[in-house]
């Protein structure tokens, strides 16, 4: 994706700006290794944010905008908070405490 190719003033279908941004994706990591510094990666990234909407059908340009918003925040070139929430495999045990000691002593009553 260093160049994305014209299209010849045809807009790109879902289809093809899906395979286009998983392109960008997958680039990401080479992108940033290439351009050192945080204004020369973000520089590159503006580029093909820029080009990648440019390609859309205007009726996808705003949920393309939103999703390379998301890649964006996440690899620090554009503006917005990341987080991260931790998901718990298991309940809380406190929560669960009372049910589980009943269930225990039901277990060795049997």
């Amino acid at each position: 994706m260093e160049k994305l190719q014209p299209t010849g003033g045809k807009r790109l279908n879902a289809a093809a700006i899906d395979a286009r941004v998983a392109e960008l994706e997958q680039e990401l990591p080479h992108l940033q290794a290439r351009h050192v510094g945080t204004f020369a990666f973000a520089n590159a990234w503006a580029e093909r944010h820029d080009a990648l909407l440019s390609l859309a059908e205007p009726a996808l340009q705003a949920d393309l905008a939103r999703r390379l918003l998301r890649i964006g925040i996440r690899w620090g070139v554009a503006p917005g908070a990341r987080m991260t929430t931790q998901f718990p495999a298991l309940p809380a045990l406190e929560a669960d405490a009372p049910a589980a000691t009943e269930a225990s002593r039901r277990r060795r009553v049997a």
